[in-house]
């Protein structure tokens, strides 16, 4: 008693109280009632200490949450620069617009019901049941944990802006703020619920898990990333390629155009912010830190996500510069397929990264960036088209991460945060159940996000809500919903965009002047039918129909020429008549009209 009592002292000294200077120990002594016995004084002293330890200890993990939710949400930042250096300038300001809804709309989204669905309180839950949905807390009513409202929502968005890289360049705008709060406000919440929640029917967390383990996902692998590829796989299909993305060549073979974006620097910044993000995603999944367990975990996390995104990176550069090498006789070596196999490596150890060995982070990010590197070439085969590659690195690679779990998990690393778990990875405890539960995790998150999202793309692509205007897909969606773009440094490319600029409106015109004319032919029309003149297919007249008909054309290829209704109902013989020819080419003696 009085080793401890002599410890808690020595502890205290260094705690200082938020309000004032003075140390905790000298705080809990002049509480202390002067009448009371030695040993009452020492039972006071010490109840008071640990007291103030407990808030210390709550202050700590708050910060630490919200620290890594912080991280997490600077994810945003990481995406968008990303997709700025892979799409081309005359879009680069609609898609970094399009990175900050995804932010918004996910946010509230996700206050006003996702979190409710997620993680609210379960009214129907009986009996230790399992439940679909969560049924409280909407609004955040009766929440107190609010840091770990922030750190889920940055989650949710960052499942989001997944799919805001796919459609770059031809999407529309009012389609990323409504696909972004359906996803982050049910679709994402019930994945969420069913995995981590411990009520959830594949929850490893609850009393009696399916198969005595569940789905194990520490940081989103499956929840988060598969989750956020598949709808971005379901949405590149439904909205189609870029215009002129993919082409037949002579034999009938589909043949690929490769779109480089504008700048590979904003890549690499994007990534290297992807990748320092990364630590927050994945270490803050403990929650909170001042335990020792969580402790371990989180550095063990934190170093498995180092190898892995290393490992990726060496994988698919080598890789691809193989391929070169055996397909051109020469290898180069690809910047752009390092960046890609750097994310792959970091998206594949998310699910396992607090229980697997280093040596398993590693190979699991070999993998993953073989994977990425034939998921790219196949969804070229088939004719996807990704701006950024979103679909291999975050489905593909998503789904070999929640299988690694199966396979690599450590039974000493599960037991520290799933007490519960009766099973390991499969090199260790040689039972399957693990790994099954993991393919049965798989199976229900692409079932529910296609049974969702499909019709949910077909229906915006039904009501013309999805895909932008194809003019304005060519000139550039800076033309049309930004009011220009955003003019570079060099004249080069200064005169370039302004040329691209100048045609935009120069088709524009030529399109309203084409629909204004065909108006006034067929008022034309509609006037001779009145009059009651006919055509005369007279040899006698052919020639000054001829004449006539080059005239009007002129006419009506010069907008200030055209004549108007009133001038050729005072001459119904000759322009009126031969502008009914224009039409009748049945008649078999006048030519084509030029264009």
């Amino acid at each position: 008693s009085r080793a401890l009592v002599s410890l808690l002292i020595h502890q205290s000294i260094k705690i200082m109280d938020s309000s004032a200077s003075v140390g905790t120990l000298e705080l809990c002594s002049q509480s202390l009632d002067p009448d009371l016995s030695d040993a009452e004084r020492q039972n006071e002293i010490i109840r008071c200490i640990a007291g103030s330890l407990d808030s210390t200890k709550m202050g700590v993990d708050t910060f630490y949450l919200i620290y890594a939710a912080s991280l997490v949400f600077f994810m945003q930042s990481g995406f968008a620069m990303l997709c700025a250096g892979s799409v081309r300038m005359k879009n680069l300001q609609n898609t970094m617009l399009k990175n900050l809804l995804d932010a918004c709309g996910a946010s509230l989204g996700f206050y006003t019901v996702g979190y409710a669905f997620a993680w609210g309180g379960n009214g129907n839950h009986v009996d230790g049941k399992a439940t679909f949905i969560g049924s409280q807390n909407f609004f955040l009513m009766d929440v107190d944990q609010k840091a770990f409202w922030l750190f889920q929502f940055a989650f949710a968005a960052t499942s989001a802006t997944i799919v805001a890289g796919t459609l770059a360049e031809r999407c529309q705008m009012l389609a990323y703020l409504l696909y972004s709060t359906a996803l982050t406000a049910f679709v994402y919440p019930v994945i969420v619920h069913a995995v981590w929640n411990e009520h959830g029917f594949l929850s490893p967390y609850g009393a009696e898990p399916v198969l005595g383990t569940g789905v194990v996902d520490f940081a989103g692998c499956l929840v988060v990333h598969t989750t956020g590829g598949l709808t971005a796989l379901i949405a590149a299909y439904v909205l189609g390629p870029r215009k002129g993305r993919f082409y037949k060549d002579e034999e009938g073979k589909r043949r690929s155009n490769n779109f480089p974006g504008h700048s590979v620097a904003l890549k690499v910044l994007g990534v290297f912010i992807l990748w320092f993000s990364w630590y927050g995603f994945n270490t803050g999944s403990v929650f909170y830190i001042t335990s020792t367990s969580k402790a371990s975990l989180a550095q063990n996390a934190a170093v498995n996500t180092t190898l892995a995104a290393a490992s990726g990176t060496i994988s698919a550069l080598l890789a691809k510069a193989w391929i070169v090498e055996r397909e051109t006789g020469e290898a180069i070596f690809s910047l752009g397929d390092a960046l890609m196999g750097c994310l792959s490596g970091l998206v594949s150890i998310t699910g396992g990264c607090a229980y697997v060995e280093s040596w398993a982070a590693i190979v699991i990010g070999l993998v993953s960036g073989l994977l990425y590197l034939a998921g790219s070439r196949a969804m070229v085969r088939a004719g996807v088209d990704d701006a950024v590659d979103a679909i291999p690195v975050h489905m593909l690679c998503g789904i070999w991460g929640c299988i690694a779990v199966g396979l690599f998990v450590v039974p000493s690393y599960l037991e520290l945060s799933h007490p519960n778990a009766s099973s390991a990875g499969l090199f260790y405890s040689g039972n399957g159940s693990l790994l099954a539960c993991q393919v049965m995790g798989i199976l229900f998150v692409t079932g529910w996000v296609a049974v969702l999202m499909f019709p949910f793309f077909c229906i915006l692509h039904y009501v013309g809500w999805l895909r932008a205007d194809s003019l304005e897909e060519i000139v550039g969606l800076d033309v049309s919903y930004h009011g220009g773009i955003q003019q570079a440094d060099t004249e080069t490319n200064s005169s370039s965009y302004q040329d691209e600029e100048r045609q935009y409106f120069e088709r524009r015109e030529e399109q309203r002047l084409k629909q204004r004319n065909k108006l006034r032919r067929r008022i034309l029309l509609m006037d001779l039918s009145l009059s009651g003149h006919a055509v005369s297919n007279s040899e006698n007249n052919r020639s000054s129909r001829s004449h006539t008909l080059r005239r009007n054309s002129e006419m009506i290829a010069n907008d200030e020429n055209t004549p108007t209704v009133e001038e050729d109902a005072e001459n119904p013989g000759g322009d009126a008549s031969n502008q009914a020819l224009v039409v009748s080419q049945e008649a078999g003696d006048v030519q084509e009209r030029p264009r």
